[in-house]
């Protein structure tokens, strides 16, 4: 009976050790997955400029052509990067792939031809589900915990708490779910005895990415790794647009280089890097991009009208140096096989210009002309016009057309029609229409107050003058000589002005000025002396003209002779 008894307690307590054994025994027996997940962490090792180490931390691969993620910490002023895989093969970090400096994590490429990856995992796992840390090469001791809490964030990733005592060496290792897929990277742990562990979602970790306006993210601006390029076409080309104002020439050419190829296929790149050449004088290599691009393009119009508005900018900006087999009747006929494929506006402008260049007015003007009823902007197309006109010297048609190109604005004026009040204005100097230009430059000062200068106000006084305006010609004058106290000029020119007007003691103080400031020029004597003569006093006057011819003033003699 007490045997019985006996074995009947035995089995129970066995019962009970097996039940708790095997209750327990996901946390400790090692997942199947271990060995293969363990090739997918290594260490990254950062350095700077000099070479010295920034810092070392861990990461593993997520895609399988060099693809990873790691804490962006050490980055932070790296200009380069070596990860150690688990075998001790070491590889150049190539590029980043974006970064994000709230969650301390970086996304980026190694150079290798292949990597092996661990699955990210798509869905947030729940409060209560095992999880475990995969060190780096250190597989036989692995922690296992499970999650407090999954915080979302942007709505699909998780900020993970973990019931998991972390070393401090296991930063930006993977968290693995049950099934071996990448749940988060370790975060910092506050202690190294600290019972909770923090991870941020590895599926956010693998969305970063380059966009077309990541060239001013202050994030990535942090590290001096070379990013890659937008994964998409259009964003890429953003992405080069905003460069080539943003780098250095040697960082852009890089840039340059790295779209063909990435897109070897797109004809842009070939563009761009022609436009490099072209810009350098290598005449021959932009020829080999341009056609290259011909050869890969679509649309092939869009690269005639590229290829010929090169040419045409060579040919007017950089026409000392020559290159037999680009001319003005080359990108001609480039730009009208452009129209032959697709009829463009911008296309015809390019047309007009080129015939300008020719000299061919009056196709220029017809192609000008024929702009203005469609959607380019008319008031530059009644311009190009007007300036085929005036280079035919048909005055009174010029100033029409720039009557129309200033009638395509409304009063009051913003500052888009300046340039044309502008050219509207000196056209009508040139026309001796002087009070009209007077108008043209008032209306240009309101628009440009803060942006005029002394020339400004010496040029609208001399139209002010020959309009017979003389006080506004005066005030102008003092406003030049207020802003450039040191222009002679502008003394000399207000003081011929006071004698104009019989103003002879403002014009001798003002040639008073203008002998101060250049005691060894003749302008201040002459209208000073011209002036005390006017007033009667020919004892001082003429001294100061014979003063004036001494030092080569052509008039002095003459008028010494008449008030003598």
């Amino acid at each position: 009976m007490r045997t019985e008894n006996f074995n009947k307690v035995q089995r129970r307590v066995i019962g009970v050790l097996l039940l708790f054994f095997f209750s327990f025994l996901p946390l400790y027996a090692q997942p199947s997955w271990v060995k293969k997940a363990s090739k997918s962490v290594f260490t990254v090792k950062t350095f700077s400029k000099d070479g010295s180490l920034i810092g070392s931390t861990n990461g593993f691969f997520i895609g399988t052509n060099g693809e990873a993620i790691s804490n962006f910490s050490p980055f932070k002023g790296a200009s380069r990067a070596v990860v150690i895989d688990a075998s001790g093969k070491e590889m150049t970090v190539d590029c980043i792939l974006g970064a994000n400096d709230m969650y301390d994590i970086v996304k980026f490429r190694v150079n290798a031809s292949k990597s092996q990856p661990l699955t990210v995992a798509s869905n947030i796992s729940p409060v209560g589900s095992n999880t475990w840390l995969l060190p780096f090469r250190d597989t036989k001791n692995l922690k296992s915990g499970h999650i407090r809490k999954a915080e979302t964030f942007q709505g699909k990733y998780a900020y993970y708490t973990v019931a998991m005592q972390t070393p401090e060496n296991a930063v930006s290792c993977p968290l693995l779910n049950e099934v071996g897929e990448a749940l988060g990277l370790m975060q910092q742990p506050a202690s190294s005895k600290d019972s909770l562990s923090y991870a941020v979602s590895a599926l956010f970790a693998d969305s970063l990415k380059i966009s077309g306006l990541s060239i001013n993210d202050p994030t990535l601006k942090m590290t001096l790794i070379k990013k890659d390029l937008p994964a998409t076409l259009s964003e890429a080309n953003l992405y080069i647009y905003m460069a080539s104002s943003q780098t250095d020439s040697v960082t852009y050419v890089a840039l340059v280089n790295d779209f063909i190829q990435k897109f070897p296929n797109a004809p842009d790149g070939f563009i761009y890097r022609a436009q490099l050449s072209t810009a350098a004088g290598d005449f021959a290599k932009a020829e080999s991009d341009m056609e290259q691009a011909l050869k890969v393009a679509s649309n092939k119009d869009d690269v005639l009208f590229n290829y010929a508005r090169m040419i045409y900018q060579k040919e007017i900006f950089q026409e000392d140096k020559s290159y037999e087999k680009w001319s003005l009747d080359k990108a001609l006929a480039l730009i009208r096989e452009a129209n032959s494929i697709n009829l463009q506006p911008a296309y015809r402008q390019v047309e007009g210009n080129i015939l300008f260049a020719q000299k061919k007015y009056n196709d220029a003007y017809t192609v000008f002309t024929e702009l203005t009823k469609t959607n380019m902007d008319k008031a530059e197309m009644w311009y190009a016009a007007a300036r085929c006109r005036e280079m035919q010297k048909d005055t009174a048609a010029m100033l029409a057309l720039l009557d129309s190109t200033m009638a395509t604005f409304n009063k009051p004026y913003l500052k888009q029609a300046a340039p044309y009040l502008w050219a509207r204005a000196n056209a009508r100097i040139d026309a001796r229409k002087y009070r009209d230009a007077v108008n043209d430059l008032n209306d240009y000062e309101q628009l440009m107050a803060t942006q005029v200068n002394a020339r400004f106000y010496y040029i609208r006084s001399q139209a002010e003058i020959e309009g017979r305006l003389y006080q506004q010609a005066l005030n102008d004058l003092t406003k030049a000589v207020t802003m450039e106290p040191k222009e002679t000029l502008y003394h000399a020119e207000k003081a011929s002005l006071h004698i104009r007007v019989g103003q002879y003691d403002e014009a001798i103080s003002t040639a008073e000025e203008c002998i101060s400031i250049e005691p060894q020029g003749s302008d201040g004597y002459l209208f000073k002396g011209l002036a005390q003569c006017l007033k009667g006093d020919k004892k001082n006057g003429i001294p100061n003209l014979q003063k004036a011819k001494d030092l080569g003033d052509p008039q002095a003699e003459g008028l010494i002779q008449k008030y003598k």
